[in-house]
């Protein structure tokens, strides 16, 4: 633990002075204690009601604060048994100042949460306390659930499998768990919905972030997004694919330090020739315009072979790639890596190719985040973050101090020469744990890693090639060295008996492969000898409790057939049992958490760290090392010059602080590089945040207004004068009017043939007669299709288009600003500022889509029409059907509608769940074109048959088959009497 300096220990650390009214405040809350546990249950609920009415009349939430405090300590205590620290209500009033509490393991957060979540429930507003995956978001409002029953509050959990229905329901609880992401994506889903009744979030006043680090730090480094299918290219990536194994390797550069790989100039010209022999490449160079698609094929291809790796990054599981967190180290079944790369991944598997998807709504989680009034967070691993999370969000972060002293012993890092001498080491000091009954926790940090540590523990070879080794090095001790020569022959037999068992070293891998078994396998953790190998342990949200968990053993031997006295009986024999196991533990040394390698962020090494020494048991922890390490490799060039300098031997390591600082250091240099990648992400994002408020704040309000036809008519006369401006300029001659022009793009409008030409010829005629003759031509006709829709229905089919053109135009606006994106830096040869660069074009595209809203909008209604085959009045059936369909129908299928948050470093995508396949609920009606007609017809297109061909954009081929331009052809004005256009 970090020592305090001699001016600390005399006047406290400035985090010690932060928290020091805290405390005293605490103290006073401990004062209220009596008169809260002489409440009944009614009244309990009651003082709940009395708070929010104080609330209403005034009082703010810091003056209720410390009654509301100890009335929550009382419920926790009758409802759970619990009874919160002061210390943990330290951590809830740095939670409800709007702060980061940093609190080590098993100092129990999850409690600490409730604390400022009911204080903010009383507003009325709605608390979301919010978590890193489903598990813990339906394990904490459950079992949190029963404090705020207690209280008289209600709890709501989101969870993927729910629909709208349900989810808005939960979001009207007092208090409502849910995943970051699920958040971030209601909040999307909310701004495509058609209708305000249909969105189910009901503001951001308040959010509790559980695991603050990972959530707001790692992955916020790339936005949420809303995706739908593309076209399949199933071909072209598997015909890429087969070129990529004919390179070699001094065809491409892997930087892996920046994760990125390029083709060399010899590799270039490889990939040409290899391409033109596959009939791939057009034009004379790859890096033509017209190849762009391929280029970015081949990239993805080289990344899925030569940075990929099967079983670290990824498993094939049923015929499909599943992705493996690079933090927890679990399956992420259903979620895909962006931008092509998991389908070249599917073509080098040789498994199904699943389309590409397009983006149609987006946001970061920074942005996401900082949409509540006030947020706050708790983690057991924050400081190191501290100036990130006071950049970004505005939070400080508190030291939380434990409740009892820190007995935990943490070593210096052991550093070897070769990965095969670490394992070994390893291995035996596993065994040595094991032998003497102390539970080791072995952090990994790949599949692949963790499955070759499990089979050297099951090897009888390696271990009796230990035990020759024991009794070689206790025969080469000197005779007067007799005790150590004794232990060293003692061992040698313990490892020779152990080398006879089936199993040398009985141990459980908890990794992808296995993670329906991670409760069960965490809650034997603790057990005296168990040894317990896991890939990526932080952020599991799972406490390792020394002797077992009585909860787990609980279930496992309780049946349905127990009864109240049968199951009191094995209550107390588990519990017995289990305290009787923690003694054994404890007298071991208590956890031993063994780490094979150090991770890139000293955050996740710290949450590895803090599984051992809670609520001051005793622990150890260590860090094992050696050159071959990903981390070591790539940036600890040097070292392996010094460590032969200084003479290390086979099998011999070096152990000493600086090393260790060394090592952090190393670590620092990659969290500032990935800090800054954030803050570049949060810094384009930015740009269309104040885009991305004013359109959702303009759908909102449409949706809020039942009568939108002052707002089309605006736009309808915005557009005319804008098309009659394009045609006959202002202070023009007649003879530079584009009357043919004007003429064909009324038709396209407004569905208008007016006798522009005889306008034009007539004396003294100005343009602005000319488009006031138009504008009353256009009124005259919106007042026809009005009486013949009905008013009321008119109405609706006006809100209905301009709502789902706002959205049909906003996807399109993402796609433009991706493309953007991704080729906006190479204006940095220029010596141009990619960022500038991006603000000046995402804002003129911008007004592009306000703009073509206004021409949309109008276009779609002047084109619109009922069917009506037999009645000669206008059926109000048949007008309710065609507004539903303007409302749910669109250019995708809500159903093939997929969320992605990809982690920048892994290209992971950690969002969604379950089988991609199956029907997303939840997403409502869907966004979509403004094209009706051939979303009401479910026959089949047929040439012969121009009523059943749709929309045909005007540069299309003519469906007909004639092979011509549909404007040329039957998209000529003669030609379309009476077909509905967009």
């Amino acid at each position: 633990m970090a020592k305090k300096s001699l001016a600390q220990r005399i006047f406290g650390s400035a985090n010690d002075r932060r928290l020091k009214p805290m405390m005293k405040r605490a103290k006073k809350i401990g004062g209220l204690e009596e008169e809260m546990q002489a409440l009944s249950d009614e009244a309990i609920i009651a003082k709940t009601e009395e708070f929010k009415q104080r609330f209403k009349d005034g009082e703010t939430l810091d003056q209720l604060l410390d009654e509301a405090f100890a009335l929550v300590r009382e419920a926790a205590q009758r409802a759970l048994g619990l009874r919160p620290y002061d210390v943990q209500l330290v951590g809830g009033m740095v939670l409800n100042g709007g702060n980061i509490s940093e609190m080590k393991t098993g100092e129990g957060k999850t409690l600490v949460a409730t604390l400022p979540a009911y204080l903010n429930a009383l507003t009325g507003e709605g608390v979301h306390v919010v978590t890193v995956n489903d598990y813990l978001a339906k394990r904490d409002a459950e079992w949190m659930g029963k404090v705020f029953a207690q209280l008289g509050m209600t709890t709501g959990v989101i969870a993927n499998e729910l629909d709208d229905n349900q989810r808005r329901e939960a979001y009207a609880c007092d208090i409502t768990y849910a995943t970051n992401n699920e958040l971030g994506f209601d909040y999307l889903r909310d701004n495509m919905k058609q209708t305000k009744e249909e969105m189910v979030q009901r503001g951001h006043a308040y959010a509790i972030v559980d695991e603050v680090d990972s959530i707001l730090i790692d992955e916020a480094r790339t936005p949420l997004i809303i995706s739908g299918p593309t076209d399949d290219k199933s071909e072209l990536y598997i015909a890429v694919d087969k070129l990529i194994p004919q390179l070699e390797e001094e065809d491409y550069e892997i930087d892996e330090k920046k994760r990125t790989i390029i083709l060399t100039e010899e590799g270039n010209e490889r990939m040409e020739d290899l391409l033109r022999e596959a009939d791939l490449l057009q034009g004379e160079a790859l890096y033509e315009a017209e190849n762009v698609s391929v280029v970015h094929h081949v990239q993805n291809a080289l990344r899925a072979h030569k940075m990929f790796t099967r079983d670290k990054d990824y498993i094939v599981k049923d015929g499909k790639v599943v992705i493996i967190d690079e933090f927890t180290g679990r399956m992420m079944d259903g979620r895909r890596w962006s931008d092509g790369l998991h389908q070249a991944v599917e073509a080098k598997e040789g498994v199904d190719i699943k389309p590409e998807n397009v983006t149609m709504a987006s946001i970061t989680f920074q942005n996401y985040f900082r949409l509540y009034k006030k947020l706050s967070g708790m983690t057991g691993t924050a400081i190191t973050e501290e100036g990130e999370f006071q950049d970004i969000y505005k939070l400080d972060v508190y030291e939380i101090p434990t409740n009892r002293p820190i007995a935990r012993e943490d070593f210096d890092d052991e550093l070897y020469m070769s990965a095969a001498e670490k394992y070994r080491a390893i291995a035996k000091e596993i065994a040595r744990c094991h032998l003497k009954g102390q539970p080791v926790l072995v952090g990994t940090v790949s599949i692949e890693k963790s499955e070759y540590l499990s089979q050297l523990l099951s090897d009888k070879k390696f271990w009796k090639d230990v035990a020759a080794d024991l009794r070689q090095q206790a025969d080469n001790l000197k005779d007067k060295e007799v005790e150590a020569k004794e232990e060293l022959v003692k061992l040698a037999g313990e490892v020779e008996a152990m080398a006879r068992r089936p199993i040398p070293v009985p141990h459980s891998v908890l990794n992808a492969r296995f993670h329906e078994q991670e409760a069960e396998i965490v809650a034997k953790a603790g057990e005296p000898g168990a040894v317990t190998i896991a890939t990526n342990m932080a952020g599991r949200g799972t406490d390792i409790q020394l002797g077992g968990s009585v909860d787990m053993e609980i279930v496992q031997h309780l049946t349905d057939e127990d009864d109240a006295e049968t199951i009191a009986r094995k209550r107390a024999e588990i519990e017995a049992k289990i305290a009787d196991q923690k003694q054994k533990a404890l007298e071991a040394g208590g956890l031993y958490v063994l780490a094979t390698e150090r991770h890139e962020s000293r955050r996740i090494d710290n949450q590895l760290r803090g599984r051992s020494g809670r609520q001051g048991d005793p622990g150890t922890t260590k860090f094992y090392l050696s050159l071959e390490d990903d981390l070591m490799r790539i940036f600890g060039s040097g070292m392996e010059k010094m460590l032969k300098r200084f003479g290390i031997k086979p099998d011999e390591s070096i152990e000493h602080p600086w090393f260790t600082k060394a090592v952090e250091n190393a670590q620092k240099k990659i969290e500032q590089r990935n800090f800054d990648i954030r803050k570049n992400v949060l810094k384009y994002d930015d740009v269309m945040n104040d885009q991305r408020k004013a359109i959702f704040e303009q759908r909102i309000e449409f949706m809020d207004t039942d009568d939108v036809a002052d707002i089309v008519a605006d736009m309808r006369e915005t557009i005319i004068d804008d098309i009659v401006r394009t045609f006959i300029p202002e202070r023009s001659y007649a003879e530079q009017w584009d009357t043919d022009g004007l003429r064909e793009d009324l038709i396209e409008v407004l569905g208008l043939d007016l006798p522009v030409q005889d306008w034009a010829a007539e004396e003294g005629v100005a343009d602005d007669e000319i488009a006031e003759r138009v504008r009353e031509a256009a009124e005259k006709k919106w007042a026809e299709k009005t009486a013949e829709f009905g008013e009321e229905n008119a109405r609706r089919v006006e809100k209905a288009i301009l709502l789902q053109t706002i959205d049909k135009n906003w996807r399109e606006h993402l796609q433009q600003l991706d493309q953007l994106r991704s080729i906006v830096g190479l204006r940095g040869v220029g010596q141009r500022d990619p960022l500038n660069e991006f603000k000046t074009e995402a804002f003129a595209l911008f007004q592009f889509l306000l703009d073509g809203l206004r021409r949309d909008v109008t276009r779609s209604l002047f084109h619109v029409q009922i069917r009506q085959p037999e009645a000669p009045q206008l059926d109000v059936e048949e007008a309710k059907r065609l507004i539903a369909e303007l409302q749910q129908k669109g250019a995708l299928d809500p159903s093939k509608l997929r969320e992605e948050h990809i982690d920048a470093t892994t290209g992971i995508n950690d969002a969604g769940h379950g089988n991609p396949e199956a029907p997303r609920r939840g997403y409502g009606q869907a966004v979509g074109a403004s094209s009706i007609r051939a979303q009401r017809m479910s026959q089949e297109v047929r040439q012969d048959d121009p009523s059943t061909w749709g929309r045909v954009s005007r540069n299309a081929p003519c469906p007909c088959g004639s092979g011509k331009k549909f404007k040329h052809c039957h998209g000529r004005p003669e030609m379309q009497t009476g077909q509905a256009a967009e």
